[in-house]
């Protein structure tokens, strides 16, 4: 980003590097990268996160707690239920980078890199709900 004005260059400090591993320690978990994934589209409860993503609401729960104690999500209230999103933009972002890498690891051209039709094959429109 800013690679050309030196900012890179500079050592990390050491409580700094030790955040850094911990967001990297919340997304070596293949739940909480679906969850993060799934928060990416919009806000939703845990029983709707446990649905999208086939796991059980408890182990669902267990692993946004986890997430939202190192600020990766955050909370809503809307009566009896509380509904999670992204803490900020730069999670959503460090999310769609990690993903869109490994898409560079499979054969052919990454999703990322294809036309809108090509991607629409890949990612139909869920039924709406009635």
């Amino acid at each position: 980003m800013n690679a050309d004005n030196g900012a890179c260059t500079r050592r990390l400090p050491d409580d700094q590097v030790a955040l850094v591993v911990e967001v990297f320690r919340m997304l070596a978990d293949a739940t909480r990268v679906q969850i993060l994934w799934a928060l990416q589209a919009r806000e939703m409860s845990v029983n709707d996160l446990a649905a999208h993503i086939g796991k059980p609401a408890p182990s669902v729960s267990q692993h946004l707690a986890k997430l939202r104690m190192a600020r990766l999500v955050h909370t809503r209230r809307e009566g009896t239920t509380i509904f999670y999103s992204l803490d900020n933009d730069h999670v959503g972002q460090l999310v769609l980078d990690a993903v869109f890498n490994a898409e560079h690891a499979g054969p052919g051209v990454p999703a990322h890199h294809r036309n809108a039709a090509e991607l629409a094959a890949l990612h139909p429109e869920p039924a709406q709900a009635k």
